[in-house]
């Protein structure tokens, strides 16, 4: 049975159903998919997991973990709270194993078709949010994908034409950004006061999502000391302040612009909810350095919730079970709590 047959929700559980994804079967995600199985998180959403029982399996055996699994089709899942994880039955669900650390064409079309039916089903309202476990671009390309990234693949997927912007989550610390996957020397270039307007609505609209009622939000400078009145360039005065008042027009709550070198020191006092950032690693660093095994990515913009962990999948150590759960039970919890607001609307 395909997403197209399962039957959309009618009252609110007291759980949100989570579509939840193992990721590359040729990394650590089935690996941290049955560490979370296992942990007390898990009980916070009634899991719905795709994904192959031989790839699942191996994962147990590596992990010392065994969870028992029913299978359920997907037509079957209603707004009954379940007592433990269920692995969805679908075409894929007998794949047989796949070559460990390796970037493919088979783990990566394998990728694209659990992504498929847990979107499907999140966009259908069967289940209230997507959780998934790391990525491989590199194997989701070979494997057919020909956007950018993920997030682009899931706008293509969904119909979404509106604005996107991948979020970056550390505990209660939010940012997003103008710019994302372009050159260094091409920022500048790229900034406008409408997409900083943009980003700031974005990560705004997405902590209101994720229950902060009245989010506060600071706007990095691009340049070194904010540019120093422009001694060291313009963005901030040309671009950045009227991207602010622009965001300030459509009702965010927002201030800057700040110097990055200090602005997530603000912030991790409790100042500001969230950053908005004018280039990848701007805020990337920052995020990473404080917390690189708890952190959440969050696919912005979306008429649907999607998370995963802010980390790769680590295809050194795939296989042997060392892998660290926190970021990936971040990556749930929060996929729980972004679900139990959608489902209450």
């Amino acid at each position: 049975m395909n997403a197209g047959e399962a039957t959309p929700r009618g009252s609110s559980p007291m759980k949100p159903n989570i579509a939840l994804v193992i990721g590359d079967p040729a990394g650590i995600g089935p690996e941290l998919v049955v560490k979370l199985l296992a942990d007390a998180a898990a009980q916070q959403g009634n899991i719905y997991l795709i994904g192959s029982r031989t790839v699942l399996a191996d994962a147990m055996r590596e992990t010392g973990i065994q969870i028992k699994l029913p299978v359920v089709a997907p037509g079957d899942i209603n707004d009954t709270d379940r007592a433990g994880p269920a692995l969805l039955d679908w075409p894929g669900i007998d794949a047989s194993g796949f070559e460990r650390g390796q970037a493919k064409a088979d783990n990566g079309r394998y990728m694209l078709d659990m992504l498929t039916l847990g979107a499907q089903l999140t966009q259908r309202g069967v289940t209230d949010a997507l959780c998934f476990a790391p990525l491989n671009k590199g194997a989701l390309r070979a494997g057919g994908m020909q956007q950018q990234d993920e997030l682009r693949w899931f706008e293509d997927l969904l119909g979404c034409h509106g604005y996107t912007g991948e979020l970056n989550v550390l505990d209660t610390l939010w940012t997003s950004r103008v710019t994302s996957h372009v050159a260094l020397k091409d920022v500048s270039g790229l900034l406008t006061a409408e997409g900083v307007a943009d980003a700031a609505r974005l990560i705004t609209d997405s902590l209101r999502a994720a229950g902060k009622a009245a989010p506060r939000v600071a706007v990095c400078g691009l340049n070194p000391h904010n540019g120093d009145n422009g001694n060291y360039g313009r963005e901030e005065g040309d671009i950045i302040e009227p991207g602010i008042a622009l965001a300030r027009a459509r009702g965010c709550a927002v201030d800057g612009p700040f110097p990055a070198d200090t602005i997530f020191v603000r912030a991790t006092n409790g100042q500001y909810d969230g950053v908005v950032t004018m280039y990848h690693d701007q805020g990337q660093i920052a995020m990473k350095l404080m917390g690189f095994e708890r952190g959440v990515t969050v696919q912005g913009g979306l008429p649907i919730a999607v998370t995963t962990a802010a980390h790769g999948t680590a295809y050194d150590i795939a296989g042997h079970g060392l892998a660290h759960v926190g970021a990936m039970r971040n990556a749930f919890e929060l996929a729980c709590r972004m679900g139990s607001a959608r489902n209450r609307q």
